[in-house]
Protein backbone atom coordinates (compact mmCIF):
# COMPACT_ATOMS: atom_id res chain seq x y z
CA UNK A 1 0.00 0.00 0.00
CA UNK A 2 1.40 3.49 -1.09
CA UNK A 3 1.93 5.98 1.47
CA UNK A 4 -0.18 9.11 1.65
CA UNK A 5 1.95 11.99 0.08
CA UNK A 6 0.88 15.46 1.52
CA UNK A 7 2.17 19.07 0.04
CA UNK A 8 4.13 20.95 2.56
CA UNK A 9 2.41 24.22 3.17
CA UNK A 10 3.57 27.02 1.48
CA UNK A 11 5.05 29.93 3.21
CA UNK A 12 3.36 33.22 3.92
CA UNK A 13 3.95 36.25 1.89
CA UNK A 14 3.53 39.68 3.18
CA UNK A 15 2.74 43.37 1.24
CA UNK A 16 4.77 45.78 2.89
CA UNK A 17 3.35 49.77 2.17
CA UNK A 18 4.95 53.01 3.26
CA UNK A 19 1.76 55.20 4.47
CA UNK A 20 2.87 58.72 3.09
CA UNK A 21 3.12 59.27 -0.33
CA UNK A 22 2.99 55.80 -1.05
CA UNK A 23 -0.57 54.92 -0.25
CA UNK A 24 -2.21 58.38 0.87
CA UNK A 25 -1.04 61.65 -0.80
CA UNK A 26 -0.27 63.72 1.84
CA UNK A 27 1.46 63.13 5.74
CA UNK A 28 -0.98 61.07 7.63
CA UNK A 29 0.35 63.02 11.19
CA UNK A 30 0.16 66.70 9.70
CA UNK A 31 -3.37 66.12 7.96
CA UNK A 32 -4.89 66.32 11.38
CA UNK A 33 -3.41 69.96 11.89
CA UNK A 34 -7.22 71.28 11.78
CA UNK A 35 -9.26 68.98 14.11
CA UNK A 36 -6.94 69.09 16.56
CA UNK A 37 -6.66 72.98 16.09
CA UNK A 38 -10.58 72.92 16.51
CA UNK A 39 -10.03 70.52 19.58
CA UNK A 40 -7.99 72.76 20.97
CA UNK A 41 -4.79 71.08 21.05
CA UNK A 42 -2.98 73.54 18.29
CA UNK A 43 -2.99 77.24 18.10
CA UNK A 44 -2.94 78.75 14.68
CA UNK A 45 0.67 79.40 14.46
CA UNK A 46 1.12 75.65 14.75
CA UNK A 47 -1.50 75.11 12.09
CA UNK A 48 0.58 77.49 10.32
CA UNK A 49 3.61 75.42 11.12
CA UNK A 50 2.06 72.29 9.87
CA UNK A 51 0.01 73.48 6.96
CA UNK A 52 4.05 74.74 5.81
CA UNK A 53 5.75 71.62 6.53
CA UNK A 54 3.17 69.23 4.59
CA UNK A 55 3.42 71.73 1.77
CA UNK A 56 7.26 71.59 2.08
CA UNK A 57 7.17 67.82 2.26
CA UNK A 58 5.07 67.40 -0.71
CA UNK A 59 7.27 69.24 -2.76
CA UNK A 60 10.38 67.96 -1.41
CA UNK A 61 10.16 64.86 0.09
CA UNK A 62 11.40 63.33 3.53
CA UNK A 63 15.03 62.59 3.64
CA UNK A 64 17.09 62.16 6.77
CA UNK A 65 16.98 65.88 7.90
CA UNK A 66 13.76 66.67 7.01
CA UNK A 67 12.75 63.63 8.77
CA UNK A 68 14.44 64.74 12.04
CA UNK A 69 13.20 68.11 11.95
CA UNK A 70 9.63 67.28 11.90
CA UNK A 71 10.11 64.59 14.33
CA UNK A 72 11.47 67.14 16.51
CA UNK A 73 8.46 69.50 15.80
CA UNK A 74 5.86 67.00 16.20
CA UNK A 75 7.23 65.68 19.36
CA UNK A 76 7.30 68.96 21.13
CA UNK A 77 4.17 69.94 19.79
CA UNK A 78 2.33 67.17 21.31
CA UNK A 79 4.16 66.99 24.42
CA UNK A 80 1.09 67.09 27.48
CA UNK A 81 -1.37 65.85 24.68
CA UNK A 82 -4.27 64.00 26.37
CA UNK A 83 -3.66 60.61 24.32
CA UNK A 84 -7.26 59.65 24.32
CA UNK A 85 -8.12 63.08 23.05
CA UNK A 86 -6.31 61.86 20.09
CA UNK A 87 -7.44 59.28 19.60
CA UNK A 88 -11.70 60.37 19.21
CA UNK A 89 -10.40 63.61 16.84
CA UNK A 90 -8.43 60.80 14.92
CA UNK A 91 -11.89 58.18 14.74
CA UNK A 92 -14.38 61.35 14.78
CA UNK A 93 -12.67 62.85 11.56
CA UNK A 94 -10.86 60.16 9.79
CA UNK A 95 -13.03 59.84 6.98
CA UNK A 96 -13.04 63.36 5.99
CA UNK A 97 -9.38 64.03 6.68
CA UNK A 98 -7.55 60.45 5.03
CA UNK A 99 -10.13 58.59 2.91
CA UNK A 100 -10.33 61.21 0.07
CA UNK A 101 -6.61 61.46 -0.84
CA UNK A 102 -6.20 57.46 -0.61
CA UNK A 103 -4.59 56.94 -4.20
CA UNK A 104 -6.77 54.53 -6.00
CA UNK A 105 -3.65 52.89 -7.19
CA UNK A 106 -2.74 51.91 -4.03
CA UNK A 107 -6.05 50.57 -2.99
CA UNK A 108 -6.37 48.21 -6.28
CA UNK A 109 -2.61 46.95 -5.42
CA UNK A 110 -3.82 46.14 -1.86
CA UNK A 111 -6.83 44.52 -3.00
CA UNK A 112 -4.35 42.58 -5.66
CA UNK A 113 -1.81 41.47 -3.21
CA UNK A 114 -5.02 40.29 -0.84
CA UNK A 115 -6.50 38.33 -3.47
CA UNK A 116 -3.20 36.49 -3.85
CA UNK A 117 -2.97 35.93 -0.23
CA UNK A 118 -0.30 38.14 1.08
CA UNK A 119 -1.10 39.59 4.04
CA UNK A 120 -0.79 43.41 3.92
CA UNK A 121 1.63 45.26 6.55
CA UNK A 122 1.41 49.34 7.00
CA UNK A 123 5.16 50.28 8.12
CA UNK A 124 5.20 54.33 8.94
CA UNK A 125 7.32 56.66 10.53
CA UNK A 126 3.71 58.08 11.82
CA UNK A 127 2.84 57.66 14.93
CA UNK A 128 0.48 54.38 16.00
CA UNK A 129 -2.54 56.51 17.43
CA UNK A 130 -2.82 58.42 13.67
CA UNK A 131 -1.80 54.67 11.92
CA UNK A 132 -3.57 51.91 12.70
CA UNK A 133 -7.25 54.07 12.49
CA UNK A 134 -5.75 54.07 9.09
CA UNK A 135 -4.33 50.85 8.71
CA UNK A 136 -8.47 49.48 9.55
CA UNK A 137 -9.35 51.82 6.83
CA UNK A 138 -7.27 50.03 4.43
CA UNK A 139 -8.08 46.88 5.65
CA UNK A 140 -4.59 45.93 6.52
CA UNK A 141 -3.58 42.75 8.49
CA UNK A 142 -0.66 44.34 10.60
CA UNK A 143 0.84 47.58 11.17
CA UNK A 144 4.14 48.99 12.27
CA UNK A 145 4.21 52.54 13.56
CA UNK A 146 6.30 55.04 15.49
CA UNK A 147 5.21 54.94 19.32
CA UNK A 148 5.22 57.97 22.19
CA UNK A 149 6.16 57.60 25.37
CA UNK A 150 2.91 58.42 27.64
CA UNK A 151 2.39 59.00 31.27
CA UNK A 152 -0.73 59.49 32.98
CA UNK A 153 -2.75 59.44 29.60
CA UNK A 154 -0.33 62.20 28.44
CA UNK A 155 2.34 62.42 26.00
CA UNK A 156 5.34 63.31 27.53
CA UNK A 157 7.01 64.50 24.39
CA UNK A 158 9.59 61.45 24.38
CA UNK A 159 10.01 58.27 21.60
CA UNK A 160 9.44 54.56 23.13
CA UNK A 161 10.02 53.54 19.34
CA UNK A 162 10.86 55.19 16.01
CA UNK A 163 9.89 53.55 13.26
CA UNK A 164 12.58 54.87 10.67
CA UNK A 165 14.76 53.88 8.43
CA UNK A 166 16.43 50.68 9.35
CA UNK A 167 14.37 50.09 12.42
CA UNK A 168 11.49 49.56 9.77
CA UNK A 169 13.62 46.37 8.27
CA UNK A 170 14.69 45.31 11.39
CA UNK A 171 10.37 45.56 12.18
CA UNK A 172 9.86 43.08 8.97
CA UNK A 173 12.34 40.88 9.42
CA UNK A 174 11.07 40.71 13.04
CA UNK A 175 7.35 39.86 11.75
CA UNK A 176 8.25 37.74 9.13
CA UNK A 177 10.44 35.46 11.42
CA UNK A 178 7.03 35.79 13.59
CA UNK A 179 4.28 35.17 10.89
CA UNK A 180 6.85 32.91 8.52
CA UNK A 181 6.88 35.35 5.81
CA UNK A 182 9.25 34.07 2.56
CA UNK A 183 10.93 37.69 2.23
CA UNK A 184 12.04 36.57 -1.03
CA UNK A 185 8.68 36.25 -2.31
CA UNK A 186 7.73 38.98 -0.05
CA UNK A 187 6.88 43.17 -1.68
CA UNK A 188 7.38 46.58 -0.16
CA UNK A 189 6.39 50.12 -1.85
CA UNK A 190 8.04 53.37 -0.54
CA UNK A 191 8.38 57.17 -1.64
CA UNK A 192 11.25 57.47 0.11
CA UNK A 193 14.87 56.70 0.43
CA UNK A 194 15.06 56.64 4.10
CA UNK A 195 13.11 53.50 3.36
CA UNK A 196 16.25 51.53 1.73
CA UNK A 197 16.71 49.40 4.35
CA UNK A 198 12.86 48.11 3.87
CA UNK A 199 13.29 47.83 0.64
CA UNK A 200 16.30 45.59 0.49
CA UNK A 201 14.96 43.19 3.26
CA UNK A 202 12.07 41.99 0.34
CA UNK A 203 12.49 40.19 -2.64
CA UNK A 204 9.94 42.49 -4.94
CA UNK A 205 10.94 45.97 -4.19
CA UNK A 206 9.18 48.79 -5.64
CA UNK A 207 9.24 52.64 -5.54
CA UNK A 208 6.16 54.66 -5.41
CA UNK A 209 6.27 58.40 -6.37
CA UNK A 210 10.22 58.61 -5.30
CA UNK A 211 11.84 61.25 -4.08
CA UNK A 212 15.10 61.84 -6.51
CA UNK A 213 17.50 59.75 -4.25
CA UNK A 214 15.58 56.70 -4.30
CA UNK A 215 14.60 57.41 -8.19
CA UNK A 216 17.86 56.82 -8.39
CA UNK A 217 18.67 54.16 -6.28
CA UNK A 218 15.76 52.25 -7.80
CA UNK A 219 17.16 52.78 -11.60
CA UNK A 220 20.42 52.08 -10.27
CA UNK A 221 19.16 48.58 -8.90
CA UNK A 222 16.58 48.01 -11.15
CA UNK A 223 13.88 48.33 -8.98
CA UNK A 224 10.42 49.31 -10.48
CA UNK A 225 9.41 52.65 -10.29
CA UNK A 226 5.40 53.47 -10.20
CA UNK A 227 3.44 56.47 -10.01
CA UNK A 228 0.15 56.61 -8.03
CA UNK A 229 -1.29 59.89 -8.82
CA UNK A 230 -5.29 59.47 -8.23
CA UNK A 231 -7.05 60.19 -5.00
CA UNK A 232 -10.53 58.82 -5.21
CA UNK A 233 -12.51 59.15 -2.19
CA UNK A 234 -14.07 55.33 -0.74
CA UNK A 235 -17.46 56.38 -1.54
CA UNK A 236 -16.35 56.48 -5.34
CA UNK A 237 -13.82 53.69 -5.31
CA UNK A 238 -16.08 51.01 -6.35
CA UNK A 239 -17.50 52.98 -9.75
CA UNK A 240 -13.43 53.40 -10.58
CA UNK A 241 -12.25 50.20 -12.59
CA UNK A 242 -9.20 49.65 -10.55
CA UNK A 243 -5.97 49.50 -12.51
CA UNK A 244 -2.40 48.60 -12.52
CA UNK A 245 -0.02 51.25 -11.32
CA UNK A 246 1.91 52.82 -14.32
CA UNK A 247 5.40 52.40 -14.53
CA UNK A 248 6.19 56.55 -15.00
CA UNK A 249 7.84 59.38 -13.66
CA UNK A 250 6.68 62.61 -11.75
CA UNK A 251 5.33 64.03 -7.92
CA UNK A 252 2.24 64.58 -7.27
CA UNK A 253 1.83 68.48 -8.22
CA UNK A 254 -2.19 68.98 -7.72
CA UNK A 255 -1.56 67.29 -3.78
CA UNK A 256 1.36 70.00 -3.24
CA UNK A 257 -0.70 72.77 -4.64
CA UNK A 258 -3.56 72.04 -2.06
CA UNK A 259 -1.00 72.27 0.40
CA UNK A 260 0.20 75.60 -0.41
CA UNK A 261 -3.87 76.65 -1.15
CA UNK A 262 -4.00 75.45 2.81
CA UNK A 263 -1.01 77.54 4.38
CA UNK A 264 -2.86 80.02 2.28
CA UNK A 265 -5.83 80.25 3.87
CA UNK A 266 -4.72 79.87 7.24
CA UNK A 267 -2.38 82.66 7.43
CA UNK A 268 -5.10 84.65 5.82
CA UNK A 269 -7.24 83.39 8.58
CA UNK A 270 -4.69 84.66 11.00
CA UNK A 271 -3.83 87.92 9.94
CA UNK A 272 -7.27 88.70 9.41
CA UNK A 273 -7.92 87.64 13.39
CA UNK A 274 -5.06 90.05 13.86
CA UNK A 275 -6.80 92.69 12.52
CA UNK A 276 -10.13 92.15 14.11
CA UNK A 277 -7.99 92.17 17.21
Amino acid sequence: MLGRVENPPRPRTAAFFDLDKTVIAKSSTLAFGRPFYRGGLMNRRAVLRTAYAQFVYLVGGADHEQTERMRKMLSALCRGWNVQQVREIVAETLHQMIDPFVYAEAAALIAEHRAAGREIVIVSTSGAEVVEPIGALLGADRVVATRMVVEEGRYTGEIEYYAYGPTKAEAVRELAEARGYDLERCWAYSDSITDVPMLEAVGMPHAVNPDRALRREALARDWPVLAFNRPVPLRRRMSVPPTRPAVAVGLVLGAAVGAALVARWWWARERSARAGG
